[in-house]
């Protein structure tokens, strides 16, 4: 399987992601706390269809977006390509929704971020190798992402099992897009994964919730900040991101959203970061660092 180059605005997509994702976290956390799993995604999924209905018309129109595909084949190929990320975002999505009911948020950052280490286990049998420092850049950004996380002891408890599947799926979700990131409109494909993800919802929140219009415009505010921001503009970063980075170096630069979210809580929440906290940030970012680097004996180009 053929390396990708590394192309910087590749990185800086999928940056500004995390960084969007972080800041996100305080919505999420408040909406979960109003309604279940299913209604909140459902909400957040339906607003970033329509935001991504209208950027796409907008770009259309200003001739800055790929042209919709050319033919039959073009179509159907876009439209499993999206249904099929759509699946897998929506399971470990809704998976970290619900183990956070049985864990703590900060067991629940560290071990969903475990994604660093599933991603590029997973690309070895995919016949990807990872460079030296690419390998070593993992190991320290999961070092990283422990102090930054972890509080107590990592004792496994139901949710934290929970979690780490949320984690699996996540590593197979980044998979996919790396498979098809490039061969389709990144716009287009963030569209019909959430517009795969709203039915999805739509359906599990009337089986397994009680959902209703006042609980959704109850938490309209987050609801809206999330499927704009998270959902709306954060996976579409990633799509067009994993476009320019390989899988590897795009799940390190992705798990910056832990220490996005701990810098942001420090700003607007005023929550002090802790030595922990501090030195785990520091890690993660050395991490991502050390991921830029070329392997010894090979030149890396960056576009």
């Amino acid at each position: 399987m053929q390396e990708k180059k590394t192309s910087l605005s590749g990185v800086l997509f999928l940056l500004i992601g995390a960084f969007v994702w972080g800041t996100t976290f305080v919505a999420q956390d408040a909406a979960a706390d109003q309604m279940g799993a299913f209604t909140y995604l459902f909400g957040r999924s339906l607003v970033a269809v329509v935001f991504l209905g209208i950027l796409i018309l907008i770009l259309d129109r200003a001739g800055k977006a790929t042209a919709p595909p050319a033919s039959r084949a073009e179509r159907k190929g876009l439209w499993k390509a999206g249904i099929l990320v759509g699946i897998f975002c929506g399971l470990a999505s809704f998976l970290q929704q619900y183990g956070l009911a049985y864990t703590t948020a900060g067991k629940a950052g560290f071990l969903t971020a475990f994604y660093i280490v599933l991603v590029p286990v997973i690309g070895i049998f995919l016949g990807r190798r990872p460079s030296v420092f690419l390998s070593l850049a993992v190991i320290l950004a999961l070092a990283g992402l422990y102090f930054l996380c972890m509080q107590g002891s990592l004792h496994l408890q139901k949710g934290d099992a929970i979690v780490l599947s949320c984690a699996l799926v996540f590593s197979i979700q980044i998979l996919i897009v790396d498979r098809y990131a490039g061969l389709v409109d990144g716009v287009r494909l963030s569209f019909i994964e959430f517009l795969t993800i709203t039915v999805l919802c739509f359906i599990c929140m009337f089986i397994f919730e009680k959902p209703s219009l006042a609980v959704l415009l109850r938490g309209w505010g987050p609801i809206l900040y999330a499927g704009i921001l998270s959902s709306g503009v954060g996976y579409t970063l990633q799509i067009l991101g994993q476009e320019r980075v390989n899988p590897t170096l795009a799940s390190i630069l992705m798990s910056l959203e832990s220490v996005f979210s701990a810098i942001s809580s420090a700003i607007l929440l005023h929550e002090r970061m802790s030595h922990r906290e501090v030195l785990g940030s520091v890690l993660v970012f050395s991490a991502v660092i050390l991921a830029q680097l070329p392997t010894p004996g090979k030149k890396r180009e960056m576009e």
